[in-house]
């Protein structure tokens, strides 16, 4: 059994910050990679950013030079830091991981989603 928790979702005005977290736990072997994506409302689900086991990152263009994306491998955590946020930034983020199991088999799984809202 694999869980995928996030934390960290909240309220800000325009320009504020937030951390998004997301926790893996359960039997994974190594993680391939970990992702953030976002759905606002009446739009479809988007990739935010990405980083992979070496630690490599990728950004949309949308979120680049505001966004940082780590990873604690040690927990198995990804954290999403967020900053000069923006009303367009306001979405539900969801956290996907793609990893390998002790099974030797590779699985993926999304977290249940975290509210994001900027407003003044």
């Amino acid at each position: 059994q694999v869980q995928l928790v996030e934390s960290g979702g909240g309220s800000v005005p325009p320009g504020g910050s937030l951390t998004l977290s997301c926790a893996a736990s359960g039997k994974i072997y190594s993680i391939y990679k970990m992702e953030w994506y976002r759905q606002a409302p009446g739009k479809q689900l988007e990739l935010v950013a990405l980083i992979d086991s070496g630690h490599g990152t990728n950004y949309a263009d949308f979120v680049k030079g505001r966004f940082t994306l780590s990873m604690d491998s040690a927990s198995n955590t990804a954290y999403l830091q967020m900053n000069n946020l923006k009303p367009e930034d306001t979405a539900v983020y969801y956290c996907h991981a793609e990893f390998r199991s002790y099974d030797d088999s590779d699985y993926d799984y999304w977290g249940q989603g975290t509210q994001v809202t900027v407003s003044s």
